[in-house]
C-alpha cells in the first residue's frame, strides 16, 4: 500500500535560485564556449531555423501578404525553443562529459513530441496565433481602408500616416505584453522539461517564479534575446545560424544557474 502511495506522489517542484547579472553574463559566455566546442551541431540547428524563416518569408511574398511580414518575423522566433532542444542536449552532454553523437542528440529531439514539451508547443502556438489574429484585427481597425500593394507601400503607410503609427504603437504594446508572458512561461520551462520528469504546468510555474524572483536580470535577458534575434533576422534570417545556437546554449547554462540540472 505504501509503495502504491509513493508511486502516485507527484514530483516535487524544483527550488528556484536568484539570478544575477553576473549569472546572465556567465551563461552567455558559456553558451559561446559551447558553440565553439561543438560548432557543427550549432550550425545545423541554427541552419534549420534560418531555412524555416526564409521559407515563411518567401511564402508571404508569393501569397502577397506584405503586411504579415513584420508580425511573422516577430512571432517566428517563438518556435526557437523547440529547435533549441537539440542545443540544450548538446550543452547537457558537454557539461556532464558525455560524448556528442549525432544519432543520439537527434533522437532526443525527435522524442520530445511524446513528452510534456509537446504540450508546451500548444501553449507557444496558442500565444503565437493570438499575436497573429491581434495583428489582423489591428490592421483592419487602423489600416483597413488603406491600399497596401507591396512591402514598400506597407512601410510608407505605417511610418508616414497617423493610422500607420497608431497601428505600430498599439501592436507593439500588445506584442510586448504577449512576449513577456511567453518569455516568462518558457525561458526555464523548456530546458527544465528536457532535463526532468515534470508536467508542463509545473514547469511554466517554475519558469514564472524564476522571472519574478530575479525580475531585472531575467527581463534584461529577454530584451537581449529579442535584440539579438532581430539583428540576426535582418540579413534574411542568416544571422540566426550563429545567434540561435549561442542563445540556446546560454539558456541551458542559465537554467543550470537558476534551477540546477539533474545528474546524468
Amino acid at each position: 500500500m505504501t509503495g502504491t502511495t509513493e508511486a502516485a506522489t507527484p514530483p516535487k517542484m524544483p527550488a528556484v535560485r536568484a539570478v544575477s547579472f553576473g549569472d546572465i553574463s556567465a551563461a552567455l559566455w558559456a553558451g559561446l564556449a559551447d558553440f565553439m566546442r561543438a560548432p557543427l551541431f550549432g550550425l545545423f540547428f541554427g541552419g534549420v531555423f534560418a531555412a524555416g524563416g526564409l521559407f515563411i518569408l518567401a511564402a508571404l511574398y508569393v501569397f502577397e501578404m506584405p503586411w504579415m511580414i513584420i508580425p511573422v518575423a516577430i512571432g517566428f522566433p517563438l518556435i526557437g525553443p523547440f529547435v533549441a532542444v537539440g542545443l540544450y542536449e548538446v550543452s547537457r552532454r558537454l557539461s556532464s562529459g558525455r560524448p556528442l553523437i549525432w544519432r543520439e542528440v537527434l533522437l532526443v529531439v525527435f522524442r520530445q513530441r511524446e513528452t510534456q514539451l509537446g504540450w508546451m508547443a500548444f501553449v507557444v502556438l496558442f500565444i503565437f496565433w493570438m499575436w497573429i489574429y491581434q495583428v489582423r484585427l489591428l490592421f483592419a481597425l487602423f489600416l483597413g481602408f488603406k491600399s497596401i500593394s507591396g512591402i514598400g507601400r506597407f512601410i510608407e503607410v505605417t511610418t508616414m500616416s497617423a493610422e500607420g503609427l497608431g497601428f505600430l504603437a498599439v501592436g507593439t504594446a500588445f506584442g510586448a505584453a504577449l512576449a513577456f508572458v511567453l518569455f516568462s512561461a518558457t525561458v526555464i520551462a523548456m530546458p527544465l522539461l528536457l532535463d526532468r520528469e515534470l508536467d508542463f504546468v509545473s514547469a511554466m510555474i517554475t519558469s514564472f517564479k524564476t522571472v519574478l524572483k530575479s525580475p531585472l536580470p531575467m527581463i534584461s535577458w529577454g530584451i537581449l534575446i529579442t535584440v539579438l534575434a532581430v539583428v540576426a533576422m535582418l540579413p534574411a534570417f542568416l544571422g540566426m545560424i550563429v545567434i540561435l545556437p549561442v542563445l540556446g546554449h546560454a539558456t541551458w547554462h542559465l537554467y543550470e544557474r537558476a534551477i540546477g540540472s539533474q545528474p546524468a
